[in-house]
């Protein structure tokens, strides 16, 4: 589950149903950039410990890992929304991920924490990268959707049984559509 605040300063959560899903949704541009969050490397470590499990002191990330998380992600969003409209990734985005998901990943382990310490932004990242490459060629691509509200922008994976879910979250838009409907009966 992902926090978030709309434009009218309403805080709702989004089951994105993925981690890279969960990661897009830090911030990025145009109508995402109010969600911002990763403004430093400190942000981003708390992002990945909060993730992981890890306690912050065991992230190590710098500038350059800040920026390119933040290409990672926007490469990320693009693809989910040309997945959404039938489309393969760009060429520059396909890129952008494969690179990043060629380094080593996140190493599970036995014991506590449950994965190898410390974690660096190229393993972060690498985790990441090979979530959305996992999620856009596999069979959940099918299920990667865009909000059913006019209003709204946000995707999600659907991962209810029936593949039938609308909202990015009930609690915001469905409530919203649902009152939209029940004053129209009333009118």
């Amino acid at each position: 589950m992902v926090m978030l605040r709309s434009s009218d300063g309403i805080d709702f959560e989004v089951d994105s149903g993925s981690l890279c899903v969960d990661f897009v949704y830090t911030g990025g541009v145009e109508e995402r950039a109010r969600w911002e969050s990763l403004h430093t490397p400190d942000d981003l470590a708390h992002w990945i410990a909060t993730r992981t499990g890890v306690p912050v002191v065991d992230v190590r990330v710098g500038p350059h890992d800040l920026a390119q998380a933040k290409d990672v992600r926007e490469a990320v969003w693009r693809s989910l929304n040309r997945c959404i409209d039938g489309h393969e990734p760009s060429g520059t985005d396909t890129t952008t991920l494969d690179d990043a998901a060629a380094r080593p990943d996140i190493a599970p382990q036995f014991g506590t924490p449950g994965v190898v310490v410390p974690i660096t932004g190229d393993r972060a990242l690498s985790t990441l990268a090979r979530d959305a490459v996992d999620l856009l060629t596999g069979p959940r691509a099918a299920r990667v959707k865009r909000c059913a509200a006019d209003d709204c922008a946000l995707v999600f994976v659907d991962t209810s049984r029936a593949g039938s879910r609308r909202w990015c979250s009930m609690a915001r838009c469905g409530n919203r559509d649902k009152v939209r409907a029940h004053r129209r009966k009333e009118n």
